[in-house]
């Protein structure tokens, strides 16, 4: 039995596998197993050529289910004989539903008479075992009608796939018998059913964080994806049994409109799905980075000038999935009142003139509400903010929410009474969150912020951002309220403190909601941002005074994380540098909130114990040289006996003063200045409790729960090369690293380490595994040099990141920076490690930065005798090395880079 055209919706499309000719073919074939795959070779070719020609993937799907249907008919009847008729052969599940795509599996049920299978378990395997050597993906199953029944009411998801049966060949009162015997009036009433459909959706939509939106989403799985679709359906064949998209229509539970943007969404998602089983040649849902560019190009995208194409393509999915997720919760919607209350006709409860509640929904008084007042599409927000014990919206007012919100306009935008609903919104001391996700799920918050429109389903084409701009940005907003919230004080309390000083939260919400929302217009995004925000604000009604912070905010608000992880914050002259720029303590307040929310919504792998760290120390060095007033800037010398004097106070008695005095004699004030008085006590009473020739390694704790490896012996050329090879090899990561020698030729280095994924290093046998690792390596004096054999991740070998090298001058610390940009890899800093000893160049310090697939690393050096460089020749000559070692276009083996800088 061939596919039913009309379940897609497009009775009218060509064929693009004739049935006619496809019989005739497999007529010809036989038996032979040799020319039947020459028939499903034809028609794969048909259906992909028909792909890269732009047939609809309706057209598609329907061609390649024509294909399977007709050859599975054609195998039975020549291998079971006249057991064909006794048996049903039964299409389920994807392939039930007629959604086969080039490498789905093929979900086929075998239904045998309740009396039993008789003779015809032998021709069945042979049956089996004939499309195996086809090299079809069958998956199959034998039961009676009565063992149907018994599975699928223990089990939802067999009782979902048997629903969308259909008959291929053999007997059809088998497959009615199995209808019936699953039918609602045996199993799974309706509303049974739907409540577990529902449960089902709320699981796999948290299995994927709630968000369809993440880098690699799951075209089928995702929030947004098919499976909502399906879902809806599943649903909807509950109620009416058989029913497709266009009987939704029918029966009235869709528009027009909404049937035909459902259609245009399944095709969108069919043909995405179509074009990742081509390019993998294997069965692939995930939209993984390896063939998004691709796609791209198969979707007649071309960059421009900054919009590249894959970013095009994805910005039209994400706001495909969004389309599709609220027509998810609408359909949902009409599906919980019409099962749960059929005939209902309760009595609403009156809000206002405008809006009723019933069965805990807010719903419009009558269909005319937002026509003839459209700034009651805000105000629907607001009530749910306010009452809390409405659930949501009911289906008919998101509809009308759909319908209308294409009259916010600039007229309603400039209007009193809308500016005042959204401030109100902003300003409510619950379910902001929740109100703006509403409001942008429903496309109302990009109406009436059209600079935030403008953003929805924005991504940038990296490691580092992980959300779209939209979702990005109201993830950052939820950052800022949960710090606010006394039931989450727990997760950040420090910030949550801070939180509780500023004296205008809602400024610090609008400066989240705009900081990102220039993304994507050319030029600096700060900037253009920062003019959209004061605009806004100033015709909001706030005063000049917190327009000008909102828009300060805006301007600067990655000027705090540059600081904190890419120069050297234990110099005071950076803490003054930094301090100017903030100018008071409510700036920095207020900017370190902004910062922190900011990098935690980026990239969860990004926030951990170390940069939050980072932030905090520059935060509270800042506050220090605040108190004092920026005329009376912090001597060094001053805080460096500071820092001596509080870790003396820590060691205690736990170690002789004078022995004490006497090690540290041998440090200059850099490593006082670098080091807080915790981890000089710890590395103190390490040495002196250390009583072997062998070096000492030892992990410590910071105060954030981070991990540092400190490094005692006498110094070597080639330490810092091997140390991070080491931690390379080991799949750690290396933060910040701190490098001191004494005048007598020992080293004193510290690194901060965490996990490759990010996370912090707690296991009792990882840590014993990274002290003995070191030891055993440092110790062998014939070990110059680690090779590191991991490899380099499937994601960073998709990027092409430029490498960039380039110097400046640190006059006052007597040493020069440089700074490398270049794509992340395994051993990255044991390679630039050998390129410095090589050259007989001394590391001072470095600050380590990931982001996403870039390294973006900052080097303080001097040349053998401890001399800032400034010769170009060296500067030419390292970056030459470098970019040629480095640069991912072409990028050499660890073997070829090692025999290129030796």
């Amino acid at each position: 039995m061939e596919s039913d055209p009309a379940a897609f919706g497009l009775e009218d499309e060509p064929d693009v596998i004739s049935a006619r000719k496809l019989d005739k073919r497999l007529a010809e074939a036989g038996s032979d197993v040799t020319a039947l795959r020459d028939v499903l070779a034809w028609g794969r070719d048909l259906v992909s050529t028909n792909f890269y020609a732009g047939v609809s993937a309706h057209a598609l799907v329907r061609a390649n289910t024509r294909l399977i249907d007709q050859t599975l008919a054609h195998v039975w009847a020549q291998t079971l004989g006249e057991a064909a008729s006794r048996l049903a052969l039964v299409a389920v599940g994807g392939y039930g539903r007629a959604e086969l795509l080039p490498h789905s599996d093929i979900d086929l049920l075998v239904l045998y008479p309740d009396e039993g299978l008789g003779t015809a378990d032998q021709v069945l395997e042979q049956f089996l075992t004939m499309l195996w050597d086809l090299r079809l993906n069958v998956g199959h199953s034998v039961r009676s009608a009565r063992e149907c029944r018994e599975q699928a009411g223990a089990d939802i998801t067999i009782m979902t796939n048997l629903m969308e049966a259909r008959l291929l060949a053999g007997d059809p009162t088998l497959h009615r018998a199995m209808q019936t015997q699953t039918g609602t009036d045996s199993i799974w009433p309706t509303d049974r059913f739907f409540a577990a459909k529902q449960a089902e959706q709320v699981a796999r939509h948290a299995k994927y964080d709630d968000s369809g939106y993440k880098l690699e989403p799951n075209v089928k799985e995702s929030p947004g994806g098919l499976r909502d679709i399906h879902t809806i359906l599943w649903v909807a064949k509950r109620q009416f049994p058989g029913a497709t998209l266009t009987d939704l229509k029918r029966h009235g539970l869709l528009t027009a409109q909404e049937c035909a943007e459902l259609v245009a969404g399944q095709d969108f998602l069919w043909r995405v799905r179509f074009a990742l089983h081509l390019i993998a040649d294997r069965h692939e849902d995930r939209l993984l980075f390896d063939y998004q560019v691709r796609i791209a190009e198969l979707f007649g995208f071309v960059d421009q000038s900054h919009n590249r194409a894959v970013e095009q393509f994805m910005q039209l999915y994400y706001r495909q999935i969004k389309a599709l997720s609220c027509l998810n919760d609408l359909m949902l919607q009409m599906f919980e009142e019409s099962i749960l209350h059929p005939d209902d006709e309760a009595e609403p409860a009156r809000i206002n003139r405008r809006f009723q509640a019933r069965h805990g929904y807010i719903e419009v008084v009558d269909p005319g509400v937002f026509r003839r007042n459209p700034q009651a599409l805000l105000e629907i927000f607001l009530l749910l903010q306010k009452r809390t014990e409405l659930r949501g919206i009911r289906a008919q007012t998101l509809r009308l929410i759909r319908r209308d919100r294409k009259l916010i306009n600039d007229r309603v935008r400039a209007d009193i009474r809308a500016k005042s609903l959204f401030m109100e919104i902003i300003r409510q001391p619950g379910g902001l969150t929740r109100a703006l996700r509403r409001m942008n799920r429903y496309g109302v918050l990009g109406r009436y912020i059209p600079a935030f429109g403008n953003s929805i389903g924005r991504m940038q084409y990296d490691l580092f951002h992980t959300l779209t701009v939209d979702e990005h940005t109201l993830f950052v907003v939820r950052n800022m309220r949960r710090l606010a919230m006394p039931q989450f004080r727990d997760e950040h309390p420090f910030f949550s403190e801070i939180m509780d000083r500023i004296p205008k939260p809602e400024l610090l919400y609008l400066a989240g909601l705009f900081h990102d929302i220039a993304k994507g217009r050319g030029g600096d995004h700060s900037e253009l941002g920062a003019e959209d925000a004061i605009t806004f604000c100033l015709d909001h009604g706030l005063p000049q005074w917190d327009s000008e912070l909102v828009a300060w905010l805006v301007r600067n608000h990655l000027v705090m994380s540059v600081t904190a992880q890419r120069k050297d914050i234990t110099d005071p002259s950076v803490i003054q540098e930094f301090a100017e720029a903030v100018g008071d303590r409510t700036h920095l307040d207020y900017l370190f909130l902004m910062t922190a929310c900011d990098i935690r919504a980026t990239n969860p792998a990004l926030w951990n114990s170390w940069r939050e760290s980072l932030l905090k120390d520059l935060y509270l060095a800042t506050c220090r040289l605040l108190s004092r007033g920026l005329a009376n800037p912090i001597d060094r010398d001053v805080l460096a006996n500071e820092t001596r004097d509080a870790a003396l106070q820590r060691i205690g008695r736990e170690a002789n003063v004078d022995a004490v005095q006497q090690l540290w004699t041998r440090l200059g004030n850099d490593y006082f200045l670098r080091h807080s008085d915790e981890e000089i006590a710890h590395h103190t009473v390490a040495i002196l409790n250390h009583g072997s020739a062998a070096p000492l390694v030892t992990l410590g704790e910071t105060s954030t729960g981070g991990v540092t490896v400190f490094i005692y012996m006498e110094d070597q050329d080639h330490l810092f090369a091997v140390t991070t090879g080491v931690l390379a090899q080991l799949g750690l990561t290396v933060l910040d690293a701190r490098l001191e020698t004494t005048e007598d030729g020992y080293a004193f280095d510290s690194y901060a380490i965490c996990e490759g994924d990010g996370s912090s290093i707690s296991d009792g046998h990882r840590r014993e595994e990274i002290v003995e690792t070191l030891t055993s390596t440092l110790s062998n004096p014939d070990i110059s040099s680690v090779n590191v054999t991991r490899r380099t991740s499937r994601r960073l070998r998709h990027f092409r990141t430029p490498t960039q090298v380039y110097f400046s001058s640190d006059a006052d610390r007597g040493r020069t920076i440089m700074e490398l940009v270049t794509g992340d890899r395994p051993g990255l800093l044991s390679i630039v490690g050998r390129v410095f000893r090589k050259r007989g160049i001394l590391l001072v310090a470095a600050k380590i930065g990931t982001i996403g697939e870039r390294a973006e690393d900052v080097f303080f050096i001097t040349d053998s005798q401890h001399r800032p460089i400034s010769d170009p020749a060296v500067f030419n000559e390292l970056r030459r090395v470098l970019t040629r070692v480095l640069q991912t276009e072409d990028s050499l083996s660890t073997d070829e880079a090692v025999a290129y800088i030796e």
